[in-house]
């Protein structure tokens, strides 16, 4: 073997001496493949939900507007405005007690406001003319006061077009007012009071809502043998009664009964009662409706019969308290507690709607309703002045009326108090003629 071939072979044995080596060396490891992670729960983006708030906060009723401004701000702050990623914006809407006023106002506040749902309202005659808006614009309202029978009728004529007006917050004045004649006869039954003769004279505001109520307590009295002598209806804004009370004391009639919405107008018709003499039992459904009747009235009251609820549970009488101590003003439970309770009645739908739909929207909660609340599937318990908010379809659109429900006592006033004197499982005392 030459010279050239040795080398050559050396080579090759020392090359493949050194990849032996290499072979048996240690290895590199190779990096961990990284498992995926999984995706993320996208955040929502917040949208904005308005509300609109009906209210007279201006005009002969705006001492009711204020309880209502206040109390749908606490409502609203108690779930920070907030409902699932929707944030509640409110839109005031200021009726003026005008139904005319009122329609126009709503109709702005959906097309310039863009409101997709309203709560709350004090007059009859402004829930018969909104009505008309909510049911154009499909815009779901609730908790309206105007009680009466009208919105009803109009409601069943169509319930497809007006089914809008989904829940009222008072139902029609005959499921109620029924209660103050079954109080007369009751103390009459009882010996308690023996009138000369069983008439009475019916009074009050010239608005759907007087005249609703006094039809109702006329035909209500008449089937328990009482004979009308009497029945006057006066404006709204009106507060000079002497002509229509003399007129009064001289037909003395045993009862008189009537209502008004507006505190100025009804504070001066029982104060100028009693400076005339008029020695009626008086039936004045809601007088108390503002926290300072008394103040308005003073001992005219005295003997004076209502019908309004009360701060029944611990829970509203804190709620009361919190209140005056807030906004400087006392709250009535009929004005005040029920437009806290409605407001929170429409979140509580709302809320619900949003857990089952995922979305808040007009069409959303409207459907909601009709589904749930309409057929008393769903209702609402955490009121402080009623104890259960339920409808059903025999009802709808007025909440179901009785004990557990929604229910009013009959009250008689002495010194800025009031006592129940009827149903008797309640009463305070009994009915209480006048002197």
């Amino acid at each position: 073997m030459n010279k050239l071939m040795r080398v050559l072979l050396a080579l090759m044995v020392i090359s493949g001496m050194v990849l032996a080596l290499v072979s048996c060396g240690p290895q590199e490891t190779p990096a961990p493949t990284e498992e995926p992670s999984e995706p993320s729960e996208p955040v929502q983006e917040e949208e904005v939900f308005k509300l609109g708030v009906l209210g007279p906060f201006s005009g002969p009723s705006a001492r009711t507007g204020e309880e209502f401004k206040a109390s749908a701000t606490m409502a609203l702050e108690e779930i920070d405005y907030k409902i699932g990623h929707y944030k509640i914006d409110l839109v005031w809407i200021d009726s003026q007690s005008d139904p005319a006023k009122a329609s126009q106002a709503y109709e702005q506040a959906v097309v310039q406001d863009g409101i997709q749902a309203g709560v709350l309202n004090w007059h009859s005659s402004v829930s018969v003319s909104c009505m008309e808006i909510t049911a154009k614009h499909q815009v779901p309202h609730f908790f309206g006061f105007g009680a009466t029978e009208v919105v009803n009728e109009t409601f069943e004529a169509d319930p497809d077009r007006y089914g809008y007006w989904m829940f009222k917050g008072w139902p029609t004045p005959k499921k109620l007012s029924v209660s103050y004649v079954q109080a007369l006869e009751d103390a009459i039954d009882q010996g308690i009071w023996e009138p000369e003769a069983k008439t009475v004279a019916i009074y009050g505001e010239d608005t759907d809502w007087g005249r609703s109520f006094g039809t109702a307590i006329k035909e209500q009295l008449e089937e328990a043998g009482w004979d009308t002598v009497a029945e006057e209806y006066f404006s709204i804004d009106q507060t000079e009664f002497y002509p229509l009370l003399n007129k009064l004391v001289d037909l003395n009639p045993a009862v008189i009964a009537g209502t008004s919405t507006a505190a100025p107008s009804f504070s001066a018709f029982i104060k100028q009662a009693d400076e005339v003499g008029l020695q009626s039992l008086i039936i004045a459904d809601g007088l108390g409706w503002v926290g300072e009747w008394y103040d308005l009235t003073g001992a005219s009251s005295n003997y004076v019969i209502d019908q309004i609820p009360g701060w029944a549970t611990e829970e509203g009488k804190a709620y009361a308290e919190n209140f005056e101590e807030r906004w400087g003003i006392t709250p009535s439970p009929s004005s005040g507690g029920l437009s806290y309770d409605g407001t929170k009645f429409f979140l509580a739908v709302a809320q619900a709607a949003y857990d089952e739909y995922g979305e808040l929207s007009s069409e959303v909660i409207y459907n909601f309703v009709k589904d749930n609340v309409w057929t008393g599937i769903w209702t609402f318990t955490d009121g402080i002045v009623m104890e259960e908010y339920m409808t059903t379809m025999d009802d709808v659109p007025d909440p179901v009326v009785g004990k557990g429900y929604y229910i009013f006592p009959v009250l008689q006033y002495f010194e800025g108090e009031g006592r129940v004197v009827y149903p008797p499982e309640w009463a305070e005392q009994t009915l209480q003629p006048k002197e």
